[in-house]
């Protein structure tokens, strides 16, 4: 692939002809292939970079097309993973890039087995929680990471690098309230790339080793309020992450069965025993219609509608309380 494409990104002063062969070597992983995930995904893959592996338990909607760039009609009307799509596009736009793509829950041992040769971490998730995984994770193997937040109007970004800078954890205490999710309130497209703008800014400075600044950068871009600041002496020397003794306590929580989602009104429910062929049987069985593509099939039962993925995961939609998705469970297979 010529070097051609690449000749104004070589041009800025601080990347040029060694950043940009710095930036073909490197292996980034995205977690979350929705608002964030896409922009972040599209522009790496434009800016040249070598592999990357992208993560994201979701199908694509109709709601999703209004931010999420790399997705069309027909890939809602398919129902696609994202991350199926996602793929199939940056391909398109790059055909030398390498491409790992992962319809998948991230829990620690997905990080441990598709996480262990990668520069860098890119947040592109919408749950507090999987960014306490991330940044466990991160700072236990020495990887540096990105967050990224986006609401409504507003944006939220830092890099967060193990050994240089307090980790996440020790920012919670000051990170500006934002509780809550697009879902449930909202969110506009310029706020979207706003956020994926300052993300990609630290990942190039990162991929061809320059420290980005130890700063959060926050704002709202409707009302036009932008605001940055260092938090290099938030670091707490007993902190569970990256203090003088880390015990990196959100890699050891136990893996549960039933997931609320995050302002979805969805509970997730995995059971590795339930196929896709055993489902297909079943539903037959029982003379319950269902839609099937490669990947997922969509049934409804009892008023909820059921999305099933390969390796037993299903997102129940219409519910919000894993104590309902169990009773549902219970009564659909016994």
């Amino acid at each position: 692939m010529t070097q051609d494409r690449y000749s104004r990104q070589m041009l800025f002063k601080h990347i040029g002809s060694d950043g940009q062969d710095k930036i073909k070597r490197q292996h980034v992983l995205i977690v979350g292939m929705g608002a964030l995930g896409t922009h972040l995904a599209e522009g790496l893959v434009r800016s040249g970079i070598g592999e990357l592996t992208i993560v994201d338990r979701d199908y694509i909607e109709y709601s999703n097309l209004q931010r999420q760039t790399l997705f069309s009609e027909a890939d809602a009307d398919a129902a696609l993973p994202k991350v199926i799509a996602a793929e199939t596009k940056l391909l398109a736009i790059r055909k030398d890039v390498v491409i790992h793509s992962h319809i998948a829950h991230v829990d620690r041992q997905f990080l441990e087995a598709h996480a262990t040769n990668i520069s860098l971490i890119l947040d592109a998730t919408d749950n507090f929680e999987t960014r306490q995984l991330i940044n466990d994770y991160a700072y236990q193997q020495n990887i540096p990471w990105i967050y990224g937040g986006v609401v409504q109007s507003t944006y939220i970004e830092a890099a967060f690098i193990p050994g240089t800078t307090p980790c996440f954890n020790c920012m919670v205490p000051q990170l500006p309230t934002i509780n809550m999710t697009c879902d449930t309130v909202g969110v506009i497209q310029p706020a979207v790339t706003m956020t994926t703008s300052l993300q990609i800014r630290d990942a190039l400075k990162l991929l061809i080793e320059h420290t980005p600044d130890t700063k959060l950068t926050y704002g709202d871009l409707w009302e036009g309020t932008h605001f940055s600041f260092g938090f290099s002496k938030l670091y707490r020397t007993n902190c569970p992450t990256c203090g003088q003794n880390p015990t990196y306590p959100h890699l050891n929580e136990t893996k549960r069965q039933y997931v609320s989602l995050c302002g979805r009104d969805t509970v997730q429910y995995e059971n590795p025993n339930i196929s896709q062929e055993m489902l297909g049987v079943f539903l037959n069985q029982h003379k319950i219609a269902f839609k099937r593509n490669p990947y997922i099939i969509q049934f409804q039962y009892k008023g909820y509608r059921i999305v099933s993925f390969k390796g037993g995961r299903m997102l129940i939609h219409g519910m919000k309380q894993p104590q309902e998705a169990i009773k549902l469970i219970n009564q659909l297979f016994g």
